[in-house]
């Protein structure tokens, strides 16, 4: 013999709590409209389902760290004519190149939307079940460089290929010295054809030999990254300075 009364406590056994939340006053909704029993559990499931995507976007976008407010909504792409918003938004919108494991690299000068355009990307995707993790490209080679130090490179590269796309912003600003730009190799190979990368650099690849001290390794970095890459490069004023002299 089923107890109704016992319903909440199963409910909490079986972890829903937007059920939990929610079934008296959807059963007095059922009550109303004379819904059928198939159709007051499927209310109920399809609240206990967005509830759970509501709640695993918000722990994503938390564990992505991207910049807050970096959304395509927010970009204006009216400000910067050289950018195809197009573009931009198809692969927002897609996710087939980030499941193909390809890349998308971002050249230009400071201040002209590549980090911007990263972190929407960044957004966009998560809300659609991709994970991200963005990240400073100084800031990950000092970890990396550290984890190899402590003989841990493998379980940190490791953990970080569980990433599906992974956001390295300004890597023109590595250090120029072997220790810290092999373990930025070792990463770019790791990641080749089995993880995506979005990269931002205001040095074109022809200057990369101011991030890595060794051409042959440069040289095999950019082989990776490009063999399955859509590059963009962005030709516009820096919209901070811009900003900062109409505030004048």
């Amino acid at each position: 013999m089923h107890s109704v009364p016992a319903l909440p406590l199963l409910l909490k056994q079986l972890g829903l709590p937007t059920m939990f939340d929610s079934w008296e006053v959807e059963e007095q909704n059922a009550l109303k409209n004379k819904w059928t029993h198939s159709e007051y559990l499927s209310v109920l499931s399809d609240k206990e389902a967005t509830n759970r995507q509501q709640k695993r976007v918000e722990r994503h976008i938390r564990e992505a760290k991207l910049i807050p407010g970096k959304t395509l909504d927010s970009f204006d792409f009216d400000a910067a004519k050289s950018i195809n918003a197009a573009q931009i938004k198809a692969l927002a919108e897609n996710t087939s190149w980030v499941k193909q494991a390809e890349n998308l690299i971002i050249f230009g000068p400071s201040g002209v939307g590549k980090t911007h355009l990263a972190c929407a990307i960044g957004y966009r995707h998560i809300e659609q079940g991709t994970r991200v993790l963005f990240t400073q490209a100084t800031s990950l080679v000092q970890k990396l460089h550290q984890a190899r130090t402590e003989y841990r490179l493998s379980e940190a590269l490791a953990k970080l290929a569980r990433i599906p796309l992974l956001i390295l912003d300004d890597i023109g600003y590595v250090k120029h010295n072997e220790a810290e730009t092999s373990v930025l190799f070792e990463l770019i190979a790791e990641r080749y054809e089995t993880n995506s990368l979005i990269i931002t650099s205001n040095l074109a690849f022809g200057e990369w030999d101011k991030i890595f001290p060794d051409n042959m390794m440069a040289v095999a970095a950019i082989d990776r990254l490009v063999h399955h890459t859509t590059i963009m490069n962005i030709e516009a004023q820096s919209f901070r300075r811009t900003h900062a002299k109409t505030d004048k």
